[in-house]
This record gives structure tokens, sequence and C-alpha cells, in this order.
């Protein structure tokens, strides 16, 4: 008899915690942002993506902040000083910077994003994983 009933229990008890955790994710995943800047347009740079990926982690909007650097805006990034500072601003800050090797490669810049201490990589996977996980994802 106090088997039947232990059963119960601990179904009830083993819900409470899968739901806590999945409640926990689901946060997780909501205060996570990904932005990929692949515009090679400076004004879009300076005017749009760089003011919001920066003020995002600045002003809390969310808890992590990811950059990705893909396309044309490794080279404008690679050739634009200022940009340059911008994104090591985002870096003290606490925003993870990526950037994709084949692109960056396309345009011969992959070993000076490195050199400002970007994680130049394969980011098809990683992408994708950021994806499945429910995080927020802005393309400029």
């Amino acid at each position: 008899m106090k088997k039947l009933l232990l059963l119960p229990l601990l179904s009830l008890v083993l819900l409470s915690v899968c739901s806590t955790e999945t409640k926990a994710q689901e946060k997780s995943a909501k205060d996570t942002l990904v932005v990929i800047w692949s515009s090679g347009d400076i004004q879009v740079a300076e005017k749009i993506v760089f003011m919001y990926v920066f003020n995002a982690k600045r002003a809390k909007w969310f808890d992590e902040v990811t950059f990705i650097v893909w396309g044309p805006s490794a080279k404008l990034l690679s050739e634009t000083e200022s940009l340059q500072e911008r994104v090591r601003s985002m870096m003290d800050a606490g925003i993870k910077v990526e950037a994709c090797i084949a692109c960056a490669r396309m345009y011969e810049v992959d070993d000076d994003l490195k050199k400002m201490g970007i994680d130049v990589k394969g980011m098809g996977v990683p992408l994708s994983n950021y994806l499945k996980k429910g995080y927020s994802v802005l393309t400029f």
C-alpha cells in the first residue's frame, strides 16, 4: 500500500523538477541575444547595429549577447579603425564576438579579425545551435 502511495508522490516531484528546469532553460534562451552583422554599409553599422548591440548588453536588455561578423561586414571591420574600437568596447563589456571563417577568408581578413581577439570559426553549426536553443536572433 505504501508503495502505491509513493508512486504518485514521486511522479509529482519529478514533474515539478522538470518544469522548473524547463522554465530556467526558457528564461536563459529569452535572455540571450545573437546579432548577425552582414552588411557592408558603414551607416548600418554605426547608426543601428553597434548602438543596439552595445546597449542591449550595457542596459541589461539581455543577459548574454553574441555578435557575429558575417560576410561583407568582415571586410568593412578590417578596414575601419573606428569600428574596430567599438568592437573592442563590446568585448570589454562582455559581448561575445564571433566571425565566420569562410567569409573572412573570402575577403582575406581572417588574420586581421583574429588579431582583434575575435573568435573566427565555422559558423554554420554554432548558428544552428543558437536557433535550436530558441535564442533571439537579429540580422543586419
